[in-house]
C-alpha cells in the first residue's frame, strides 16, 4: 500500500542511507551533542492580522475580520505561464508577498510548508522557500507548490517540481531536505514567498488564510522510545470509513484508484468527521455506479500532475482548507502522547507511515508509505485507526498495537523486505481542524506546536 509512487522520496531515502552509513564530521557531532535527542519540531503559522502586515507586501493587501487573510489587490505586472501539463502557455497578472526571516527553534534538516486558500477559476499561487545556512548563505528560492482548488479549462494543473537543489538540500515532490546530514548542514532561518495570480483584466483573487512552515530536526533512529497511554486511552471518535481499495481501477488519470488512493481517503473520512462534504452538485462528473463518489472527488482534487499522484502532504491539506470553516496543517509529533491530547480535544489525525508486514499485526500488508486516520486509544492505551488500505468501508477500523505503531509512524530509518535501509516518516502527520476551535482544542493544537 503506498500514497506515493515510488519516485516521490527518492531523495530523502537517499539521505537516510547515507546517514545511516556515514560517521559524523566534526560539525555534525557537536549539533548532535546539544540537539534534543528526541528531535526538534518547529512550526510556524502566519494566520492574523499583524503576522500578515509584518510580512513584506508587494501588491497585495491584508483582509480584516473574523478571518484575516491575503488577498491580490495591485498586479505588479504580468508574466508568461507555460504550463507542462495542458501543454498551453497564458500571461497572468501577479503580486506577492514575503514573510518575515524565521529562525526555528533550533536548525533544521527538513523543512514543510502547507497553506489554506481560496482559489476561484483563473486564479492559483505559487508557494516559495528559501533557507539560510550556518555559513550565512541562503538556498535559491524553491518552488513548494503552484496550487489551484479547481482544474477547469482556465485553471493551471496543480504541481510540484522535480530538479530543485543546489548540492547542500534540495526539494523532494513537498520536503525541503538538507542533503548530507552528516556533514553539519543545516536550515538555520527560512523565508516563505506567496506569488499571487489571476487572469489579466479581471478582480478575482485568491485568498490566503493561513501559511505555514513546519522545520524539523529527528534523529535517525530505527527504534523510538515507548510513550505510556495517557489521557487519551478508552476515548474514540465516530469517523466516517471509507476503503481505497473498492476505488481500484477508477480514473487512471488520478492515479488509479486502490492502493494510491489512501492520502484522500484518509483526508476525506476527516473532512466528514467534521461535519463537511461535496455538494451533488460537486459529484456530479463521478460514474453514479462508484461507491463513495467523495472519495474520487477527494482524489481529483489533490492530485499533483508533477509527482503523478494524490500523496502530496501539503495538497491534501490545502483541499481540506477548502470546505467552508476548516482550516489545516502538516506537522510532527513527537511520540502518541502528543495524539492522545489531540484525541481527547475531539481532533482526529492523519498519519504517514511504512512498514513490513511483520511490524504491524492486524495489518496484512507492508508498505513503503501509507497513509490512515488516528481515530482514538483503547482503555489498554492501543491505536484505534481508520485504515483506509482495507478490503471494505465495513472492515476500515482496525485496532494496532501501540508499541508497533508508534514505532513504524516515529521512525526515520527503517529496513525493507531486502534489507536494506530506506526513510520512514519521523512522526509526519495532517491536523484538519474548525477555524474556531474550542478552548481546550486550541490548548490541544498550541501542546504540538499549532497556533
Amino acid at each position: 500500500m503506498s500514497s506515493r509512487p515510488t519516485p516521490r522520496r527518492t531523495v530523502l531515502a537517499a539521505l537516510a542511507v547515507a546517514a545511516a552509513a556515514a560517521p559524523l564530521s566534526a560539525a555534525a557531532s557537536a549539533v548532535a551533542a546539544t540537539a534534543d535527542p528526541a528531535g526538534c519540531v518547529d512550526h510556524r503559522s502566519w494566520t492574523t492580522f499583524p503576522q500578515w502586515a509584518g510580512g513584506k507586501g508587494a501588491g497585495t493587501r491584508v483582509l480584516g475580520g473574523e478571518r484575516p487573510g491575503l488577498v491580490l489587490e495591485r498586479p505588479l505586472g504580468t508574466l508568461e505561464y507555460a504550463d507542462p501539463h495542458t501543454g498551453t502557455s497564458a500571461r497572468w497578472e501577479y503580486a506577492s508577498w514575503s514573510s518575515p526571516v524565521h529562525v526555528p527553534a533550533a536548525p533544521a534538516t527538513e523543512i514543510v510548508v502547507s497553506w489554506n486558500a481560496r482559489t476561484p477559476a483563473g486564479t492559483w499561487l505559487q508557494v516559495e522557500l528559501r533557507a539560510a545556512y550556518p555559513d550565512g548563505t541562503h538556498s535559491p528560492w524553491y518552488v513548494m507548490g503552484r496550487w489551484t482548488s479547481g482544474d477547469g479549462p482556465g485553471d493551471i494543473r496543480r504541481t510540484s517540481l522535480d530538479g530543485q537543489g543546489d548540492g547542500r538540500s534540495a526539494v523532494a515532490t513537498d520536503t525541503l531536505a538538507v542533503s548530507d546530514k552528516a556533514s553539519g548542514v543545516r536550515l538555520v532561518s527560512y523565508e516563505v514567498r506567496l506569488t499571487l495570480l489571476r487572469r489579466p483584466g479581471t478582480a478575482l483573487t485568491p485568498v490566503v488564510w493561513r501559511l505555514g512552515a513546519m522545520a524539523s530536526d529527528i534523529p535517525d533512529r530505527f527504534t523510538v522510545p515507548a510513550s505510556r497511554p495517557g489521557e487519551g486511552a478508552g476515548h474514540r471518535l465516530r469517523l466516517p470509513r471509507y476503503s481505497q481499495e473498492i476505488h481500484k481501477g477508477q480514473y487512471p488519470q488520478y492515479d488509479n484508484g486502490g492502493e494510491a488512493w489512501c492520502s484522500p481517503t484518509s483526508s476525506q473520512m476527516v473532512i466528514e468527521y467534521w461535519g463537511r462534504r461535496p455538494s451533488r452538485e460537486d459529484l456530479a462528473w463521478v460514474d453514479p455506479s462508484y461507491a463513495d463518489p467523495q472519495v474520487c472527488h477527494a482524489a481529483r482534487h489533490t492530485y499533483d500532475h508533477q509527482y503523478r499522484g494524490c500523496g502530496n502532504w501539503p495538497f491534501n491539506a490545502a483541499y481540506a482548507a477548502t470546505y467552508p470553516d476548516l482550516q489545516s496543517v502538516v506537522t510532527r509529533l513527537r511520540s502518541l502522547a502528543d495524539a492522545e491530547r489531540l484525541i481527547r480535544a475531539g481532533i482526529p489525525l492523519i498519519t504517514s507511515q511504512s512498514f513490513l508486514a511483520s511490524e504491524l499485526d492486524g495489518a496484512g500488508y507492508g508498505t513503503a508509505g501509507h497513509l490512515m486516520c488516528i481515530a482514538g486509544f483503547t482503555e489498554d492505551g492501543d491505536v484505534i485507526a481508520h485504515d483506509p488500505a482495507s478490503p471494505s468501508d465495513a472492515a476500515v477500523e482496525r485496532v494496532y498495537r501501540r508499541r508497533q505503531f508508534e514505532n513504524i509512524w516515529l521512525r526515520t530509518l527503517r529496513r525493507n523486505a531486502q534489507g536494506q535501509v530506506r526513510s520512514g516518516s519521523g512522526g509526519v502527520c495532517y491536523l484538519y481542524f474548525p477555524v474556531r476551535p474550542t478552548a481546550r482544542q486550541t490548548r490541544a493544537l498550541a501542546s504540538v506546536g499549532v497556533r
